[in-house]
């Protein structure tokens, strides 16, 4: 794609790197295919391709995002599909991230949805205040059919819809502490604990923890992580994201030099490809690109860590049949594709993927809530294909994923990780226990 920005433009180092991006593009169209909003809308403009369109445009002649190129923008879900299927390279997701923080800086949104947003990067990120937040909202739930009839408050009523009915506290595997294996230490490694995902289901943690320590690997939570940063950064929040990134890089590094880590290891797809990313994030920042890079090469999800190591001959689970999805995190933000399913089948799962299983369920952090009608088309399209493989449940390896598409079946939704550490001598997961 031919540009033209000036030098003066390209001496910013963020609009050099978009426009490096955009001359990647080659205008092909292969991405439209596979792109979970131009499936569901067949509009040109809700693809990768019309995207690219309006953020050259706009970030070329230098102006202020407008109503249209913000509408199509926040219809985006990150999904990161079409960097899978682009023949060219193209970075999508850099440049979607640049583009988001210009639109930040230069367009005033309506009030409510302004309010709604910023009431979404106070709460989210911190775990103590989500999970206060989750716990009142059962006196908001009976509303939620309520504030669906005014469009600009149907965010207001997704995320009441989607708050659980359960909230966990804080347990001694959410919090700061050292767990050593019984038998001989064959590695050290800490794991993102994050915000939202320990009051969801502090059960993620347990069973990671359980089953590293049953291998043989010593596990450490430090005090002081946090947030990745991944929510606020998808929002075009960048000071936010950079603050949240740094506090966990100063946090690991001094972890990496004190006692040494294998690795970084991540239990929440969506949160990983952040983290994959600080190095990128903080590159131009002399103080930190360095440990950032560090702590980015050092990221693991769980899936490719435990594929490394020998784990024993596995406890028979009675040959459940598991429909794993997908995360697009995972997929095409990481590219970490077979250890997941790999893993399961050596378990004595019965692994099956359902049909379309590169289209996103629709959750994409805070795309659910911010887009619930068509959060709701790709959920009601991603369950109908998990469900036609007649699962006994569904795994994952992303929090958001779990939530999202459990809100849409009974069938069971759970971790990868806690059903691997059942196979393995752990506790069955309380997801199954009406399955026998």
């Amino acid at each position: 794609m031919q540009t033209n920005f000036s030098l003066a433009q390209l001496a910013d180092p963020g609009v050099a790197e978009a426009e490096k991006i955009l001359r990647s593009c080659v205008h092909c169209g292969f991405c439209t295919a596979t792109c979970p909003t131009y499936v569901t809308l067949g509009n040109e403009l809700d693809s990768p391709r019309g995207r690219i369109y309006l953020m050259k445009d706009m970030l070329e002649n230098d102006r202020p995002a407008d109503e249209d190129t913000v509408k199509h923008i926040d219809r985006c879900l990150s999904c990161l599909s079409c960097m899978t299927t682009c023949p060219s390279g193209v970075h999508y997701m850099h440049l979607v991230d640049h583009a988001r923080v210009h639109i930040e800086e230069t367009y005033k949104r309506p009030f409510i949805n302004r309010m709604t947003r910023n009431m979404l990067t106070r709460i989210l990120p911190y775990r103590d205040r989500f999970a206060f937040a989750t716990r009142l909202s059962v006196l908001g739930k009976p509303f939620a059919s309520l504030f669906d009839k005014v469009t600009p408050l149907k965010p207001i009523a997704a995320m009441l819809r989607l708050a659980p009915s359960k909230i966990y506290g804080k347990t001694e595997f959410t919090s700061p502490g050292s767990f050593k294996p019984e038998k001989q230490t064959q590695g050290r490694v800490t794991i993102l604990t994050g915000c939202a995902q320990p009051a969801l289901d502090a059960g993620i943690n347990k069973a990671t923890i359980e089953l590293l320590n049953r291998v043989g690997v010593e596990v450490v939570l430090p005090e002081g992580e946090g947030c990745c940063g991944a929510l606020v950064h998808h929002m075009g929040k960048e000071h936010q994201a950079l603050e949240s990134a740094k506090n966990n890089v100063r946090i690991w590094h001094e972890e990496i030099e004190k006692n040494g880590l294998d690795a970084i290891i991540v239990t929440t797809s969506g949160c990983g490809t952040t983290i994959k990313d600080y190095g990128f994030m903080l590159r131009n920042d002399a103080e930190w690109a360095e440990r950032a890079a560090k702590v980015s090469s050092l990221a693991m999800d769980i899936s490719e860590y435990l594929v490394l190591k020998e784990l024993p001959a596995p406890n028979d689970t009675g040959e459940m049949v598991i429909a794993y999805h997908a995360a697009c995190s995972l997929q095409h933000g990481q590219q970490v594709k077979s250890p997941p399913k790999d893993l399961l089948k050596a378990a004595g799962f019965k692994v099956k993927e359902a049909p379309e299983s590169h289209l996103c369920c629709g959750s994409a952090g805070t795309y659910n809530i911010m887009q619930p009608e068509i959060a709701g088309q790709l959920r009601e399209r991603k369950v109908k294909n998990i469900e036609s493989t007649k699962p006994q449940a569904i795994a994952a390896g992303n929090i958001g994923c779990l939530t999202q598409i459990g809100s849409g079946t009974d069938i069971p939704t759970v971790h990868t990780i806690k059903l691997l550490n059942w196979a393995y001598g752990g506790e069955k997961p309380e997801e199954l226990s009406n399955i026998l």
